[in-house]
């Protein structure tokens, strides 16, 4: 630990001094401070740091990437400036004050989600497996498929959709949970609820033909009926529910007594909104999923869609550094609900594999430079692996011109996959990997727009950087690029 004192040193001063840090703490590889005046933070003098390999601003924080010694170095820094730590969920409630609206609500979506990913990514790799034995017909087998001639594997198959039925039918338990849990109120409330939306006493969401021909069991209240339709997979009416549920709970723990709190806020909480769930928001949500579902697919679909591809393609990277990009979980698996197949995620996938080209770029023009390579070599794997937050705040953004290359390359390969209307059964793993997720009759679009997501980022880093285009060194022989000294 003592090899960090002179960084950790180095770092207070960096950011202002011991008076500027308005809470602190630290993940599995950044350190987060929320500052009081961000404008003191001096980036270029902390990224001199030996110790540190970058630096970012990301919902109110400002984020300090040390590496898997994160925690050493914290206590190092927490020795030296006599700040005590907060959790990273206090850390993020105080970085609220530098937060707009629209970045608290962005905010807000992404700890909604976040939580539910996991589940999302090995769901889709389930489905995409399944598709593989159930869907692919292979010429060595006769033309079958391998469940048709592998008893072992239509077992596997049926058993495999037990859990995948799980993670996406019953996704409004999930999404009602995250809610409570991000809001801070009962989350086994929001289960129950989340339960209501997807009991087996309700009509499966996917009988549309039952739904369209009014064969629906009712509720009878006497006076008006209330139609047994269930929410399996809607993300709209699931969160529509969970916020009910939650501001109704914190209104009533105003009102009723604490001697009797424990009965009558869950009571008065949980029943009105479960009625109303089913009466109001489930029919006004799900209409709205259709709406925004229905939209979304006309510009994937339409004559016009290879516009829609290159520009949705382009502009995925910066949203992923705003956080808008949570925004595209709702609405991919709002396509799947409506359409069983969404054309939006692959261009996702792409955008994951541009990126980590464009690191590989760098990676190439920059070869010897080892400090550098410890920061490269593991956000380019990532990246390729469908997690790019690393390669765009650790390389990318810093250098500007790969990310620019990566947007590029993921714009024209995003119109190719639309173009070619690649689509993928759901949400999966992204990068390299997320071929598994692709409906097997779209492979080989999906291998075209990747060739075209690996070539064209990698062709421009060589040609920016040689070019000096988007660089910011001003000379024609640039020199090998460093972070730290």
């Amino acid at each position: 630990m003592a090899d960090f004192k002179k960084d950790a040193q180095e770092l207070l001063d960096a950011i202002g001094g011991k008076e500027n840090v308005n809470a602190v703490s630290h993940c599995a590889t950044r350190m987060r401070f929320v500052l009081d005046d961000p404008s003191a933070a001096d980036k270029e003098r902390i990224e001199d740091i030996p110790s540190v390999k970058g630096t970012f601003t990301q919902a109110g924080q400002f984020q300090v990437i040390v590496g898997n010694r994160v925690a050493d170095f914290y206590n190092e820094f927490s020795a030296i400036s006599g700040l005590e730590g907060v959790s990273k969920d206090e850390t993020k409630k105080a970085g609220q004050q530098n937060m707009n609206s629209l970045q608290r609500i962005m905010a807000a979506l992404a700890e909604i989600f976040t939580p539910l990913i996991p589940a999302i990514i090995i769901g889709g790799l389930i489905l995409g497996f399944r598709n593989v034995l159930e869907a692919v017909e292979f010429g060595f087998l006769g033309g079958q498929t391998i469940v048709e001639t592998s008893q072992f594997w239509d077992g596997v198959n049926a058993f495999l959709w037990l859990p995948g039925e799980a993670i996406f039918h019953f996704l409004p338990v999930g999404i009602t949970w995250s809610v409570t849990r991000k809001m801070g109120t009962t989350q086994i409330l929001g289960i129950v609820l989340g339960i209501t939306l997807v009991s087996p006493q309700l009509l499966n969401a996917y009988g549309v033909e039952e739904i369209l021909a009014g064969d629906v069991n009712q509720w009878n209240f006497g006076f008006f009926q209330l139609d047994m339709i269930g929410y399996q997979a809607q993300v709209i009416p699931a969160m529509m529910a969970g916020f009910l549920l939650v501001y109704l709970e914190k209104w009533l723990r105003k009102f009723i007594p604490e001697a009797i709190s424990m009965i009558f806020v869950p009571l008065f909480a949980l029943v009105p909104t479960v009625f109303v769930a089913h009466a109001v928001i489930g029919p006004i949500g799900w209409q709205l999923g259709i709406w925004l579902s229905q939209g979304v697919q006309w510009g994937l679909t339409g004559s016009f869609n290879w516009i829609f591809g290159f520009v949705f393609g382009g502009l995925y990277a910066p949203l992923v550094v705003t956080g808008l990009h949570h925004m595209t979980n709702a609405v991919d698996l709002s396509l799947v609900a409506e359409f069983e197949q969404t054309i939006l995620w692959p261009m996702i996938a792409l955008s994951n594999i541009a990126q980590g080209s464009a690191v590989l770029g760098i990676i190439w023009m920059h070869r010897g430079n080892e400090k550098e390579q410890q920061i490269s070599i593991p956000a380019m794997i990532s990246a390729y692996l469908g997690v790019t937050e690393p390669a765009l705040f650790g390389i990318n953004i810093k250098y500007v011109y790969p990310l620019v290359a990566g947007m590029i390359g993921s714009a024209f390969a995003g119109m190719t996959s639309v173009a070619l209307n690649v689509a993928s059964f759901n949400i999966g793993v992204g990068g390299l990997p997320g071929i598994l997720s692709i409906i097997p009759q779209y492979w080989i679009g999906f291998l075209i727009a990747m060739a075209i997501a690996i070539v064209v980022p990698i062709a421009l880093v060589i040609l920016f950087e040689k070019k000096g285009i988007l660089t910011k060194w001003e000379n024609d022989q640039l020199p090998v690029p460093k972070l730290g000294n």
